[in-house]
């Protein structure tokens, strides 16, 4: 098996690239959304994902089935899978214009998020930052996405919960590195384009493809 794969891209460029189709329940989903834009990035994500997997694989991204079921309450939604591989693990994010998915052996988890300058949300660095994570992030809203994104990657890992973000302290990470970093045995491929800023956690050093340049 080749190393994990990270992809990621805007929406519009995903959409241009990448081929593949969604279940009637994906498409069921995206249906739901009542922003156009919202829809495409869903869209485009589901897509990608089996773009992702399939570059993995060396098969077609056509041939891939995205499965995803709630452990709770057994609708559609929660941790994707593919259903013809249910060895390899995928994940996927998705965030206004901005789409990202990473595929490999182990667990594997990616996030990303705009990011923009000015000051950092308090309520949210007090929901999801240690106190020394706080102090490294200051004011800046930049550094506050860098770790929120951080965190989420670790939750579509299977290892965190949103309601325990602050139980896990990532200040010994540098957060204005991109590119690969460890932290714990854990991989993480990291990138910024633009406003919007991405982290993919894998069990192995993750090769990253972004689309567009």
């Amino acid at each position: 098996m080749r190393p994990p794969l990270a992809v990621a891209g805007y929406t519009d460029e995903v959409l241009d690239v990448v081929g593949g189709t969604l279940t009637a329940e994906e498409r069921e989903r995206a249906g739901r959304f009542t922003r156009d834009l919202d829809r495409l990035d869903f869209v485009a994500a589901h897509l990608l994902v089996r773009h992702c997997a399939a570059e993995l694989l060396g098969a077609d991204a056509r041939d891939l089935t995205v499965v995803q079921r709630c452990g709770q309450c057994g609708g559609a939604h929660g941790r994707p899978r593919l259903a013809e591989v249910p060895g390899l693990s995928i994940s996927l994010a998705h965030t206004s214009g901005y789409v990202c998915a990473v595929a490999g052996e182990g667990r594997v988890g990616v996030d990303a998020e705009h990011a923009t300058g000015g000051p950092a949300d308090r309520h949210l660095m007090t929901l999801s930052l240690t106190s020394a994570e706080a102090e490294i992030v200051g004011r800046d809203n930049r550094g506050l996405i860098r770790q929120w994104v951080r965190k989420e990657a670790l939750v579509k890992r299977g290892e965190l919960s949103l309601d325990r973000l602050r139980e896990v302290d990532l200040s010994e990470l540098p957060l204005d590195q991109a590119g690969p970093l460890e932290w714990k045995g854990r991989h993480l491929t990291e990138w910024a384009t633009g406003t919007v800023v991405g982290t993919a956690i894998t069990d192995e050093p993750a090769k990253l493809h972004l689309l567009g340049g």
